[in-house]
């Protein structure tokens, strides 16, 4: 009998939330032409516990290509999103195929929803989905031009190249501040440290990311940039109290929220002055300030359940799914896929069956997730399902969007220390250009190398000079003294020293130059935080803030006088 009872509850509690709609006949699926409010809760009316509960999880597959575990999900619970990591994108066209293979299994299920297919390609650093994708200026230069223009049309063309391979979710933009110049994790993703500029900037990527066709997703909420740990290893503290989070971390939410943005990602963070629990894994967090104090309506989604930042204080990956699920995330993403039976399922399955209240919490994510699907996919301006292969060479990358980062990275470029500059080297002039090594393209039968972009440029302006090249990044103290060593005696034979700076092992190598009585010019990427202090011997020092073609290209142009650089630095 109290089966019998809690299963009409159940669906009672069912019909109560998401009334059925008589109209629509039982043979309806997501492309039925009815109305999209009306359609999902149909749709929600007639999933089961298993498709529910589906619905709200996306992982991530480790191969090339999806894995047959990965399509069971799909195929058989009728798994609601999928992540395209860094690890299988490689190969565009494989990434393509991929894409329109787990689409293909989600088809083949009674309802038809279609998949959420996600990734990270930021800008900058972070470009999960590799292959022939444009690397791009990034954030920071964003921050360093101030153009919001800058920000609308990197959001676009980057829309555009993986929206051409059928993914439509993109975690981005990152509008955590950087506050926090010891950030090992958020540095040159942010904006800059300017909450309202932060704000600005992630509104007009928003909207050049929706013009493209992309679900545009704000991250780490409510901000990871006050803080030097990394959410990926432990749960970071933000020590700030509320009245500092209103003013400063929430500032990009606020803009972003008035212009309905489509989703936000949860962070695996701890405000302990404000909450007791991480921001992931905590309802007054999620649903009591982000939902009602702050009044988000779209998606939220959390960051992976395998960092420790969550398993890690929940204590296992299914107790940190079950507590994301009741905090208020509506999508719980995990890099991996899990085994069919492992306990994040199961789990949270038999609380489905047994509490009406987890139920709910359930399928009010569900309804969510549904309804931004049937919003997205039929708004006659999403990711095809199918990519189109052949066209692939003619979309990647995108033609007009090479043109814009270049003049982009131009803006950005940031004369932090004026000396000899522009710089032009004099008819005897010996000159030494220090930067990345050799990319290593195949290692057997024969090693084929290709030259960095940075002496590429180098050579355009300079002609015939010398090189030294460093294995960058991870160098680690052995790395880091032999270079020097090699550094300091190679120095003696050249008058000018062109530096190429990309994190902190590059400053140290860097340093070693102080006493060299050369002229030194530094060229910075990325972060600018590792040369902003003990660099007083150098000449000349231009900020770029990544290490794409544009940026090198736009660094040696400044360099040169063949424009006038106007970037402003994004710190204090």
């Amino acid at each position: 009998m109290k089966k019998i009872f809690f299963a009409f509850f159940s669906f009672f509690a069912l019909c109560t939330i998401f009334p059925q709609n008589s109209t629509i006949p039982s043979t309806a699926d997501f492309w039925s032409d009815y109305p999209n409010d009306q359609l999902a809760d149909f749709l929600i009316s007639k999933m089961s516990d298993e498709e529910l509960l589906a619905q709200i999880f996306m992982f991530g597959w480790a191969g090339e290509e999806p894995s047959t575990l990965l399509t069971q999900w799909i195929s058989e619970r009728g798994l609601g999103s999928v992540k395209v990591f860094g690890w299988n994108t490689n190969n565009t066209e494989k990434v393509a195929r991929s894409v329109a293979s787990v689409q293909e299994f989600a088809q083949r299920r009674p309802l038809k929803i279609p998949l959420f297919v996600a990734t990270d390609q930021e800008g900058g650093p972070i470009r999960h989905v590799k292959g022939d994708t444009t690397i791009t200026p990034g954030n920071m230069a964003i921050g360093a031009s101030k153009y919001p223009v800058d920000a609308y049309y990197s959001a676009y063309y980057i829309s555009r190249e993986i929206k051409a391979l059928g993914i439509n979710m993109n975690f981005a933009p990152t509008v955590d501040l950087y506050t926090n110049l010891d950030s090992s994790v958020i540095g040159e993703r942010s904006f800059g440290e300017d909450a309202e500029l932060a704000g600005q900037l992630a509104s007009a990527f928003v909207a050049g990311s929706i013009a493209a066709g992309v679900i545009p997703t704000a991250k780490h909420f409510p901000g990871h940039g006050d803080t030097s740990s990394d959410s990926h290893i432990k749960l970071p503290g933000v020590y700030i109290n509320w009245e500092e989070a209103e003013k400063r971390e929430l500032v990009p939410y606020k803009y972003l929220i008035s212009q309905n943005l489509p989703a936000i990602m949860s962070g695996h963070l701890l405000y302990p002055r404000i909450e007791s629990e991480p921001v992931s894994l905590s309802r007054p967090w999620l649903t009591e300030i982000l939902r009602e104090k702050l009044g988000f309506k779209g998606l939220i989604i959390t960051d992976d359940m395998h960092m420790a930042g969550a398993w890690g204080y929940a204590g296992s990956t299914s107790e940190a799914f079950k507590r994301a699920i009741i905090a208020g995330n509506d999508i719980i993403l995990d890099s991996q896929t899990a085994s069919l039976d492992e306990r994040l399922w199961t789990l949270n399955l038999s609380l489905i069956r047994s509490d009406p209240n987890f139920r709910t919490i359930v399928t009010t994510a569900a309804h969510r997730v549904v309804l931004s699907k049937l919003n997205y996919f039929k708004s006659g301006n999403a990711a095809p399902l199918y990519p189109e292969i052949a066209r692939l060479k003619e979309l990647i990358p995108d033609k007009d969007g090479q043109k814009f980062f270049l003049s982009q990275a131009c803006r950005s470029i940031t004369a932090y220390k004026k000396g000899t500059f522009p710089y032009k080297k004099g008819t005897n002039e010996r000159l030494l250009v220090v930067g990345p090594a050799d990319k290593i393209l195949q290692e057997t039968p024969e090693v084929i190398r290709e030259e960095s972009p940075f002496f590429t440029e180098a050579k355009k302006r300079y002609g015939e000079v010398g090189f030294f090249k460093i294995d960058f990044p991870s160098l680690g103290p052995i790395g880091i003294d032999w270079n020097g060593n090699q550094l300091e005696a190679m120095a003696t034979g050249y008058d000018t020293i062109i530096f190429y700076v990309p994190d902190k092992e590059g400053a140290q190598i860097a340093k070693r130059l102080a006493n060299s009585g050369k002229r030194v010019i530094i060229l910075s990427s990325h972060s600018p935080v590792p040369i902003l202090s003990g660099f007083d011997f150098a000449d000349t020092i231009l900020i770029g803030y990544s290490d794409s073609v544009y940026t090198f290209k736009a660094l040696f142009g400044a360099l040169a006088g063949e424009f006038v650089p106007e970037g402003v630095l994004p710190l204090n």
